[in-house]
């Protein structure tokens, strides 16, 4: 009996944690991962990872709620494990402040995170613009570390990686017998999907090894995140921005409105800059579809379009994206399963 042969495209933290789903939960399928680039040089790397979303307008609340809790409990377990400094797995407290009081004063996920509460005047003090705020501890995943040991695992579980540009879908419908298109951005081109645009983010690395908490405007331009080895400070939302390289006007508005939440920041260094154009989507898509290729129809499952929360999401619509592979393979005559 030759195995099925399942082929990943794209080798961000959406891509990875879907091939390592697959590969796990799977051992008689061979899992094979495609991409141009991998990590440091994926949109993930650059991003801060840290752990909390914002609502989808075209996807259930619960289906939402089970992504990031999914993710969250994933990526916590990791945190509590030996695993938490190798994999870049840590957990961080802080606060996220508002200008206006929000109409939602508790999100969707305010009893995923942990110690969830509203800010007490006290502390709200310090951000004289900001009327309210929330206080929680959550996760931060850093992708230059995560993405790799996500490599190793999935490789342990038999996976196959291989350095490629996909131009088509066409191009594997020889060679596999189901897609999985996490290509992010790259979905405009490989699944004609128009309403994929980019949404370019500039964020500055910085030396600042006293700042232990993070603070996060609740508009989500401007935050603070500390990490293992370096603050990332933020940042710029531009939809519709192809431009890749660093913008300096760009850079010193993030470190004007940076340093009027934490003005310690004005003396700390600055490692890196860094720009990205995170996968913009009106909701993300986990979905399967039958794509005639070449004269045959190829089951095609999709997960992209996480936006800025693809970190926070990965691991939740991992799981979705295996089930719909699973469901492909139950699907499929039993000719080609042999």
């Amino acid at each position: 009996l030759s195995s099925v042969r399942v082929v990943v495209v794209g080798a961000g933290v959406v891509g990875f944690s879907t091939a390592v789903c697959i590969a796990e939960s799977l051992p008689l399928c061979s899992v094979t991962l495609l991409a141009e680039t991998f990590s440091p040089d994926t949109t993930s790397d650059g991003a801060a990872g840290i752990l909390f979303s914002s609502t989808f307008p075209d996807i259930s609340l619960e289906r939402q709620k089970c992504w990031f809790k999914d993710s969250f409990d994933h990526l916590l377990a990791i945190a509590q494990s030996p695993h938490s400094s190798e994999a870049g797995v840590v957990l961080i407290s802080g606060w996220q402040i508002f200008k206006e009081v929000p109409a939602d004063k508790k999100p969707f996920w305010w009893d995923t995170v942990i110690g969830f509460r509203f800010m007490t005047d006290r502390e709200l003090r310090r951000f004289p613009e900001y009327k309210f705020g929330q206080g929680f501890t959550t996760l931060k995943c850093e992708c230059s570390s995560y993405l790799p040991w996500l490599e190793k695992r999935f490789r342990k579980a038999g996976g196959l990686v291989e350095k490629r540009k996909v131009n088509s879908l066409e191009d594997l419908s020889h060679h596999y017998d189901v897609i999985v298109n996490c290509s992010g951005l790259g979905s405009k081109l490989l699944a004609g999907d128009h309403k994929v645009y980019p949404v370019r983010g500039q964020v500055l690395k910085m030396e600042a090894p006293w700042l232990k908490h993070f603070i996060r405007d609740g508009d989500g331009k401007t935050y603070i995140f500390p990490g293992i080895h370096s603050v990332t400070v933020g940042g710029t939302r531009q939809v519709d921005d192809w431009r890749l390289q660093v913008d300096e006007r760009d850079k010193e508005s993030i470190l004007a409105r940076c340093s009027r939440l934490e003005p310690s920041l004005s003396s700390a260094r600055v490692l890196s800059n860094w720009v990205g154009l995170r996968p913009g989507r009106r909701s993300p898509r986990v979905e399967k579809e039958l794509v005639l290729l070449q004269g045959r129809r190829v089951p095609v499952v999709h997960n992209y379009g996480h936006g800025g929360l693809g970190v926070g999401l990965a691991w939740g619509t991992a799981l979705d994206a295996f089930g719909l592979v699973r469901q492909c393979l139950h699907d499929m005559p039993l000719q080609a399963k042999l």
